[in-house]
Order: C-alpha cells, then structure tokens, then sequence
C-alpha cells in the first residue's frame, strides 16, 4: 500500500520512507512512525512524517503485516 493517505497512517505502523537526500536515488529507510507531519488528508509524493529515530521523510510504503 501506498503513502499517499493520511488516513492509512498512525503512530506506530512499520513503513518505508524516502529521505530528502535519497529522493534522486529512491534509497528506502525502514522504521515505525511516531509523529504525522502532514496536515492534509493526500499529498501526491508521500505523506511526511517524523520515525521514532527522528528521521523524517514521506512514505514510500506501508508495510504489510503477515
């Protein structure tokens, strides 16, 4: 699933972001979500938010649980 809901994502949920220094190359960060920095409810590139390492970037994919 995409990133592109607000809606599809909370605090907590396992995703892959794009880092801001990795948007040319399309690098993926794995980490679970601690904070929601998008404000609107769909956003074309990924909405933005902040892991619980501090790294923020703007989903690539939720993952899926098994």
């Amino acid at each position: 699933m995409n990133g592109q809901n607000r809606k599809d994502i909370h605090p907590g949920l396992e995703v892959d972001i794009i880092l801001k220094k990795d948007q040319r190359s399309g690098a993926l960060t794995r980490g679970i979500v601690k904070d929601l920095l998008t404000s609107a409810a769909y956003h074309s590139r990924g909405i933005k938010v902040r892991l619980e390492d501090g790294q923020i970037g703007r989903v690539a994919f939720i993952v899926e649980e098994e």
